[in-house]
């Protein structure tokens, strides 16, 4: 009956912890970017807005996409998958430039800035004449 009783208490307290976790994102595929085709954007984000002016002068044009539950809860959390297709693209992350959600990226001669958030990131092209 003990037994019983300790069953009754943890199989829905097991339930209910498993039904609260976070999902993860996922990404179906890969396209290049509205701003530069070079930059790899999974397939499933949806594009939310596209910056062509702006007025930081570092700033050369940037999109957000939204990606349900990319970065976690309040974007602590780099898709690890994601920049390593970025990687295998040929871009290469500046780490010693990193600020906080900010990740900035290098191809050539092009410099890009990556944001993650909670459900979006933002892709940035910074200018060629861009200093950190």
């Amino acid at each position: 009956m003990k037994n019983y009783l300790i069953l009754s208490i943890l199989l829905p307290l097991l339930l209910f912890s498993s039904g609260c976790t976070p999902s993860t994102y996922e990404i179906t595929g890969y396209t290049g970017s509205a701003i530069n085709d070079e930059i790899p954007v999974p397939m499933n984000a949806k594009q939310l807005s596209i910056t062509t002016y702006s007025d930081n002068p570092n700033m050369k044009t940037g999109i957000k996409y939204e990606l349900k539950h990319l970065g976690g809860e309040q974007g602590l959390y780099v898709p690890s998958d994601y920049f390593e297709k970025l990687s295998a693209a040929g871009w290469v992350e500046l780490e010693e430039e990193r600020m906080g959600h900010v990740h900035f990226l290098k191809k050539s001669d092009t410099v890009i800035a990556i944001e993650i958030r909670e459900d979006t990131f933002e892709i940035v092209e910074m200018m060629p004449d861009f200093t950190f």
